[in-house]
Formats: structure tokens, sequence, C-alpha cells
């Protein structure tokens, strides 16, 4: 048998390539498994950053969605793409009061995960508050990237009171620890915080969340919403799939601040001779024409803290919320009418 000294080497070197080679998606490929790798470089964090708020101020300024529409994502895109094209309508000319968004101060929280999609936290200071005492508050902006192609985009802002923001979890690098859509370790998976908040509006239940004015609040509020000739119904639906797929990082308190979404419906019926009102933005917004019903969609993004199962367990564990889940800030946007 003819033996290739030289093949042998070479096939011998591919395997070893095979075992260790950066794939296309950016992620190390070990036994055929991805390695953790930090979701992006800190000068990756700080152009992204950026690159939203250039094209933000852009498309604000002139009211144009086609300005940031490669630049945001998820519930953020869809609020913020539907509000400026509302907008657009009644000001053709654009935004006579625009003032320039300053996101500054920014910290980057990176998480370490295997594959995509890649996300990060920029913790910001923006110019639309008051530095300083109980107005001063912080921007939580998620930036999520699809693929090694793709480019970051912003998918979700919360705002918090500088004193809010918790202290995530860091390893010697670092780097966050980001968790588990199915996070059993966590008093609610993420996974479920959108089901278990839309549920609770419709009905009460799952009872996970501590009172304020988006949870128990908004219940009361709609219970006690009345108009002579009018009716209302609510629908609320969760929202988890593909770009709205709920995010979080573990807090050094066990807990986890988590982003989710959630989809809101609200029906208005007017008696015969009456007929609901349409103000500027919903009338951009709407199909359809209306006699005696109105219906509104939205779309919310939420900001909680979710205690760890134990605390929730009544292990006596401190996280000021009584081991229920904490909404910190809510944030939703009209996307869409419906006249009939």
């Amino acid at each position: 048998m003819t033996r290739h000294p030289g093949l042998g080497r070479l096939t011998a070197g591919l395997a070893t390539a095979t075992v260790l080679c950066v794939t296309a998606t950016g992620c190390v490929t070990v036994h055929g498994e991805l390695a953790v790798l930090p979701g992006a470089k800190k000068s990756e964090a700080a152009q992204a950053l950026k690159d939203f708020t250039d094209a933000y101020n852009a498309a604000d300024k002139a009211f144009d969605p086609a300005l940031d529409a490669d630049r945001v994502t998820g519930s953020l895109g869809a609020i913020n793409q539907a509000g400026l094209k509302a907008r657009r309508t009644y000001n053709p000319d654009g935004n006579k009061a625009h003032k320039p968004l300053v996101l500054d101060d920014a910290t980057y929280v990176i998480p370490k995960k295997a594959g995509w999609p890649r996300w990060f936290l920029a913790d910001t200071d923006s110019n639309r508050d008051q530095d300083g005492g109980k107005l001063d508050t912080r921007w939580l902006v998620v930036f999520v990237r699809t693929g090694p192609d793709a480019q970051w985009k912003a998918a979700y802002l919360g705002v918090l009171p500088a004193s809010q923001v918790p202290e995530f979890v860091l390893d010697g690098d670092g780097l966050a620890t980001p968790v588990k859509p199915q996070d059993d370790e966590l008093a609610v998976a993420p996974a479920d915080l959108s089901a278990s908040y839309t549920g609770y509006l419709q009905n009460g239940s799952p009872d996970v969340f501590t009172p304020s004015t988006s949870t128990s609040g908004w219940r009361e509020t709609r219970r006690t919403t009345r108009r002579a000739g009018f009716s209302y119904q609510y629908v609320d639906q969760p929202l988890t799939g593909s770009t709205f797929a709920p995010l979080g990082l573990r807090t050094e308190d066990g807990g986890a601040l988590v982003f989710f979404n959630s989809k809101h419906f609200e029906r208005q019926v007017a008696a015969k001779g009456l007929r609901p009102e349409v103000n500027p933005d919903v009338k951009a917004l709407l199909t359809g024409e209306v006699n005696s019903t109105l219906t509104k969609e939205r779309v919310s993004s939420q900001l909680v803290h979710v205690p760890p199962r134990a605390a929730g367990a009544g292990s006596g564990a401190d996280t000021g919320s009584g081991g229920k889940v904490r909404m910190l800030n809510r944030l939703p946007g009209l996307i869409a009418a419906k006249g009939e």
C-alpha cells in the first residue's frame, strides 16, 4: 500500500481546524459546541449607541420613519415607526419643536453568551431629565444584533430613577450573566412574564406582580372607566416571538432585571347617535371608518425586577417586593386603529 505522509499531515491539520475554528457566526466551535463569548466589544457598543442616536434625531427632526427604520426593532421599533408615521401626516414639514436627544455618560453591560442573537445594555444619561435629585433618570437601551452581517438595533428602552438601577452580576472580565428564557431559579421565568402579565390584566391571575399603576392600578382604571353612551372592552395578548423575545440580566440580589413585551387592544363602542372620538394620531393610523366602534391596538414593553424563586417561596430573602415581580417602567405606544 502506498503511503502519503503529506496527506496524513493535511488531514490531521484539517481535523484540528475543524475542532477549533472561528465560524461565520463569530462563535468558536469546540467539538461541535458553541463557546461562550462577549456579546459585543465596548467599542462596538459605543458605536451602536451613536448610530442609533444619530438616526433617531434625524427621523424625529423630519418626522420620517425611514431615517431610523434600520436602527430600531422589537416593540421600541414598532412604537417609534408608528409614532413617526402618525406625526408626519399632520406635520408634513417636519418637527419644528425638535430637540436633539443626547445619550451620554454610558456604561455598557455586556453579557457573555453563545450564538445569536447577541445583545447588550447601554445605561445612559439623557438630556430629557434634571440631573441630580429625584428627577434624575437613567435611560436603559437594549441593543440586539441577529447575525454577523446584521446591524445593531435598539429593541428596548426603560427609564428609571438613577437610584433604581440595580447592580449586575459580573465575572472577572466585567461581563454580565444573561438569564435563560426558562430560568427556573427566578420567581417567574422570563419566557412566562408576558403571559403572566396579560393574564393578570384580563382576570387578575396569576397574581405575581406587586401593586403599581401598571398592574393593579391599571385594572382598577379599566374597571372604573365610565362614559355615558359608551362601553369599553379590553383584550391583552402575550407578545414573545422573534424580535419580541424577553431579555434579562442576573442581578447581585439573586434576581434579574428583565425586559418583556405585550400587546393590548381597547375597543370603544358608542350607542346609537354617538361616535367615538378620533384624535390626530388615531386618524393617521386608522383603517376603516369609525361609525360606532373604534379599536386601538398598542404594544408595550415592560422593565421589571424578578426576585429569585427562593424569595417567592418564602425564604426571607429581602428583594423589597415580597417575592413578587416589581414593575419598574412601562413604555406603551399606539401602532394601529380600526373603525367600524
